[in-house]
């Protein structure tokens, strides 16, 4: 698929992030959304089949859900069969907590569902100090149960200041188990915002993992993260970023955003309880104002055909600007490293 494609819009995305609750049983350091109490007036029941219906006939392929914790929710696994039973693949992102063996049974008899499970770092100590004391045991024992189905399941990691050094320890670990390793990008959202700075990798602990992930092709990333990527890795996957264009997110409440990151007034593109959802994919200018998002500032640079500028979540919660490039690309990483030496050396 060609970036002049992608760029021009889709008729739907191609997979949606639900964040399908706000509730929480663990109240992570790094949270994008700060969850732990459910959202007032969250989704009904009735309202949340109905979105299924309407991203169906949007012939939307997957829908990745989180929260929140998805199976806080009481009526999580009727969505999950809602969505299965329309064809529509689904991917949970999970801690892990309240997986059990009956209920991992149960998700396993269908072949639409993957499954990933929430760590944060190769050692118990690191994990809990971020998730909480026993979720790092919590979390094994689930993966465990994963693996021992034919549900595709991987570890999902968020990259910090912290656990940058147990990376490839991590990649071990999962390939122990028999699962795959899926790193993501930490971004100042929600409770993470509170703690960015404690928990922000440094330019060189983000040089580092470049420079692992380019002999590790089977570890997988989100988009933002090809912006910190050798070009032999920008081959795997899209070289910009998809919100509006390839994805979107549904809140909570119903609410509908360009991205997961961006769930806040200024980015609200409209409401399912509104509006529909394909009238909003369709007609939002706040959608429009992404599909047509070009970073100028960037054009420049060595590096521009790689990325497009990166990450505008991060730049717009770093710098209030989505049109400013990604302030922790590659480039400005060694940019940022050798102003470091030159001020020491002084």
């Amino acid at each position: 698929m060609s970036n002049k494609y992608v760029e021009m819009g889709m008729s739907a995305p191609v997979n949606l992030t639900w964040e399908v609750s706000l509730a929480c049983n663990l109240r992570c350091t790094h949270c994008l959304s700060s969850s732990g109490e459910p959202a007032k007036d969250e989704l009904t029941t009735a309202e949340a089949l109905d979105l299924v219906d309407q991203v169906d006939r949007a012939r939307v392929f997957q829908i990745n859900f989180g929260g929140g914790e998805p199976f806080m929710r009481p009526d999580f696994e009727q969505i999950l069969e809602a969505c299965h039973s329309k064809g529509i693949m689904t991917c949970i992102s999970t801690n892990g907590t309240l997986l059990n063996a009956e209920r991992v049974a149960r998700l396993a008899k269908s072949r639409l569902v993957a499954i990933q499970v929430s760590m944060d770092g190769a050692r118990r100590e690191t994990c809990d100090t971020i998730r909480g004391e026993g979720v790092f045991d919590a979390a094994i024992e689930a993966v465990k149960l994963l693996a021992a189905t034919k549900i595709p399941a991987s570890i999902n990691t968020v990259l910090t200041a912290q656990n940058a050094d147990e990376i490839p320890a991590m990649y071990e670990m999962a390939k122990n188990l028999g699962v795959s390793l899926r790193v993501s990008r930490f971004r100042p959202s929600g409770r993470g915002a509170d703690n960015w700075e404690s928990l922000r990798p440094s330019p060189a602990q983000l040089l580092a993992f470049s420079d692992w992930l380019e002999k590790s092709g089977d570890v997988r990333t989100g988009d933002s993260f090809f912006s910190l990527t050798t070009q032999e890795r920008q081959g795997l996957g899209l070289n910009l970023c998809g919100a509006a264009k390839l994805t979107c997110c549904v809140g909570p409440t119903g609410n509908m955003y360009p991205c997961a990151f961006l769930q806040t007034d200024r980015f609200k593109a409209g409401s399912i309880r509104e509006k529909s959802f394909q009238e909003i994919w369709d007609s939002s200018e706040i959608y429009e104002s992404f599909r047509s998002l070009r970073i100028h500032s960037c054009e420049e640079c060595q590096r521009f055909d790689q990325c497009h500028g990166g990450c505008p979540a991060v730049a717009w919660h770093l710098k209030n600007d989505i049109n400013g490039g990604d302030p922790e690309c590659l480039e400005r990483c060694v940019t940022s490293i050798a102003d470091t030496k030159k001020v020491a050396t002084v």
